[in-house]
């Protein structure tokens, strides 16, 4: 019997978890994708992204905190409620899927700045956050030096 993701009372379907070839990964917080409910249209554009991204780059792409279920309270993500948000950690040099920050030698600007422009090329997307201001189109933001925040309309 096929399973299905897990559904809040939104009506927000839970981010697949390790699926199977796919060309991302899962991180956040809680564990485990308590953290990761996104809108329909947030997890369309994730997996249009995830798709394009394939094409071009063998690397995987950290997808972190989006939405607790039924849209509860966040205690450090006051914005990750509506499920239209979601953390993007940025691409290593040495293709670890792991943290890095925009100050580290391991941090990859290029392609990092190559994934942001797949994400404006949809019209959704309503602002991206980030702190590497060598990057056009992002806005500045507090404790966004080791990851970019997408937020749609």
């Amino acid at each position: 019997m096929l399973e299905l993701q897990p559904m809040d009372r939104r009506g927000y379907f839970n981010l697949p978890q390790r699926p199977e070839g796919a060309g991302y990964y899962t991180y956040g917080t809680p564990p485990n994708g308590a953290g990761q409910y996104a809108h329909p249209k947030l997890l369309s554009l994730l997996f249009l992204v995830e798709h394009q991204w394939q094409g071009i780059d063998s690397r995987k792409i950290g997808f972190g905190n989006i939405s607790l279920a039924d849209g509860t309270p966040y205690s450090e993500h006051k914005s990750h409620r509506s499920g239209k948000d979601v953390d993007v950690r940025l691409l290593r040099k040495d293709k670890m899927e792991s943290a890095v920050t925009r100050f580290d030698t391991h941090y990859d600007r290029d392609a990092t700045a190559q994934l942001i422009r797949i994400f404006f090329e949809f019209s959704f997307v309503q602002v991206i956050f980030f702190n590497d201001p060598t990057i056009p189109r992002i806005r500045p933001l507090i404790r966004h030096d080791d990851h970019f925040h997408v937020t749609i309309k």
